[in-house]
């Protein structure tokens, strides 16, 4: 007697509950995405401004170059200033118009506390703190705006590593100000995963080869 297969519809049931049975793994995964156990506990600029938080995302990654030679890269970030170095066509679909540079541009070396940086046309943040060469922390305004669902900060950290290299920390964080905050934040969460890694790797790339472009242009080089 042959051996009897699980029906198609016994398939799909397994395929479904496996699935189900992954997305805390994978949800975890994405707000973790390159952060070392260090990273994920410890406490970096701009957490103090919204100390309790409700949803929290840390990821990060190792760019080879110094800490001065990415800051330059962080420091123009913004819609209409050097973009997010992220997938341009995907944001643009949506009109927003964001166009991520290829070189440091002067004009969009000067931020300050206070400044606005554009998400999108007509949605700024605040620079809440502007560390040279360690620290950029963006948050909503006002502490979000009347009505807003929850408050928000965006933290990019840099931390000095030997040799010359960089790791780039972003920390998410946001505190509910409603009881349907969740149904927002948790889908944006996801999409910020999405084009956060694309950005981590653009800022690397971008750096890196800056870096790797100028020694190679200093005397006794090829």
């Amino acid at each position: 007697m042959s051996p009897r297969h699980p029906s198609t519809r016994s398939r799909a049931l397994l395929a479904g509950a496996a699935v189900l049975a992954s997305l805390p793994l994978l949800r975890t995964w994405s707000l973790q995405w390159g952060a070392r156990e260090a990273e994920l506990d410890a406490t970096l600029p701009g957490d103090e401004l919204l100390p309790g938080v409700d949803h929290c995302s840390t990821r990060a990654v190792t760019i080879l170059a110094a800490p001065q030679d990415v800051w330059p890269w962080l420091v123009q970030l913004g819609q209409d200033r050097g973009g997010f170095y992220s997938y341009d066509a995907v944001e643009n679909l949506l009109g927003l118009d964001i166009h991520s540079a290829d070189r440091i541009d002067p004009a969009w070396q000067d931020l300050t506390v206070g400044d606005e940086v554009l998400l999108a046309p007509g949605v700024p943040l605040t620079v809440a703190v502007a560390e040279r060469d360690r620290a950029l922390v963006l948050r909503t305004p006002a502490g979000g705006g009347p009505g807003a669902p929850y408050d928000f900060t965006w933290a990019f950290v840099l931390q000095a590593l030997p040799d010359s290299t960089t790791r780039l920390v972003v920390r998410e964080r946001y505190a509910y100000r409603s009881g349907w905050s969740a149904v927002v934040v948790e889908p944006v969460s996801l999409v910020s995963f999405v084009m956060s890694q694309r950005m981590l790797r653009g800022i690397r790339d971008r750096a890196e080869t800056a870096v790797s472009a100028a020694g190679a242009h200093r005397p006794g080089r090829g």
